[in-house]
């Protein structure tokens, strides 16, 4: 079996890293997309909302749409994370004892411990989210309310630890991205000794604008611009 045999190598788990979280950003540019839409007013944002949810019918299932980038997405979170925590147990058995003389950099610790432990908290922080905002089950507003509705009370003032929850996460997410982008280019062979600046500059600049779109819609909320 071909495949299996080449997810078990390195190469090949690097491959499915760059693969799933190219996936994983084509996501995120799409939810954040659909987030802006608040800012057209509780309609829009509720139309949109239900757009997700009926699109394709009566053709096609309800929902079908949403279910099918809930497996997707999931599996892409699995394989990415299972293929990154392989990846580490790899390098540490294959070098069990660090070296005395060689110390990694400020900048190259600086970014595993970032991939690493920003990792589990976004986990966590997508976990909240689902069960927030999807499920309604931990907000406010309770399950029955409006996507609009929803939101707003999630972002109140009074519940400033909820949104400072949601902006360290955000800010995690853009970390993540920038350093995860960079390596994928380099996995997938697309970033030269001669490109590899103008793909850095590719990551910052999608990390930036990603985390400042999600980040206007609780900002936002919180200072009452949206309502």
């Amino acid at each position: 079996m071909a495949i299996p045999a080449l997810y078990r190598s390195t190469v090949g788990k690097k491959a499915v890293m760059a693969v799933t979280g190219g996936i994983l950003v084509l996501f995120l540019i799409a939810h954040m997309a659909g987030n802006l839409k608040v800012f057209l007013g509780a309609s829009d944002f509720n139309h949109y909302a239900e757009w997700l949810r009926t699109v394709g019918e009566p053709l096609l299932p309800h929902r079908w749409l949403l279910s099918a980038m809930e497996v997707m997405l999931a599996a892409s979170v699995i394989l990415h994370m299972w293929s990154a925590v392989s990846l580490a147990w790899t390098a540490r058995q294959a070098r069990p004892v660090k070296y005395a003389a060689k110390k990694k950099s400020h900048a190259s610790g600086y970014a595993v411990h970032t991939m690493r432990y920003g990792g589990v908290i976004i986990v966590l922080f997508l976990i909240w989210h689902l069960l927030d905002l999807t499920a309604g089950a931990v907000n406010p507003e309770g399950a029955d309310a409006t996507p609009f509705a929803k939101v707003v009370a999630d972002f109140e003032p009074s519940r400033w630890y909820i949104t400072t929850f949601y902006v360290s996460a955000v800010i995690l997410v853009g970390l993540h991205l920038r350093h995860g982008i960079r390596s994928a280019f380099q996995t997938l062979g697309l970033a030269s000794s001669r490109s590899y600046a103008a793909y850095d500059r590719l990551a910052t600049t999608l990390s930036l604008l990603l985390v400042a779109g999600f980040l206007a819609v609780p900002i936002a909320v919180t200072f009452g611009w949206v309502r």
